[in-house]
């Protein structure tokens, strides 16, 4: 999501991961600064070795859904926002089967037209500390509504990801958006698996 006052946040809620239930959130401030909030040291070092960060705090990330309205609460940042409903795009991608989102081969083979239909989307590339990463989609529905601060300073309105998130090898849709993906993450050389 983007906002009126330059912030753009990419927040991460997996139901299921090698960490169990968790929440995270990226941010980009308007001065380019980025920002991992993470809510335990475990968390905060996989996902700083995976993406780049000017600084990431470690603190408790807490998502509640309601509906279309979801609510997030993580250290400085309080967020609101309310998606709408899925267009063609999220249709088509709701008909995309589990197993086959988290294959890397089928990451790869949409690379190109997710590339051409989203710009600055990408679907696998080259993560940190010689990581590969894959993100198979499989629903996007457009977010409609935000409001929330930072730091005690409001946040503004929802407006375009512009310019894109650098966090890692590719940005999200322009347009502010709920997607929901599949993460493979391959490790580097070297690196203990999770588990």
């Amino acid at each position: 999501m983007g906002t009126s006052g330059g912030t753009r946040l990419v927040l991460g809620h997996w139901p299921r991961s090698p960490f169990g239930p968790l929440s995270d959130v990226m941010l980009e401030r308007a001065d380019g600064e980025r920002l991992l909030l993470a809510p335990t040291p475990e968390t905060a070092e996989f996902i700083r070795r995976t993406y780049t960060y000017d600084a990431v705090r470690v603190t408790p990330v807490r998502v509640s859904v309601a509906g279309d309205l979801w609510e997030v609460s993580a250290g400085p940042l309080d967020l609101r926002f309310r998606v709408g409903r899925r267009g063609p795009l999220g249709l088509l991608l709701r008909t995309v089967p589990g197993p086959l989102a988290a294959r890397p081969a089928w990451c790869a083979l949409t690379d190109v037209p997710v590339r051409f239909l989203l710009t600055g989307v990408r679907t696998r590339g080259s993560a940190g500390g010689g990581r590969r990463e894959w993100y198979g989609a499989r629903d996007l529905r457009p977010v409609t509504a935000l409001s929330g601060t930072f730091d005690g300073t409001d946040l503004g309105t929802l407006a375009p990801v512009s310019p894109p998130v650098r966090f890692g090898f590719g940005s999200v849709p322009r347009d502010p958006a709920l997607t929901r993906i599949t993460t493979t993450i391959e490790l580097g050389a070297g690196e203990d698996s999770v588990k």
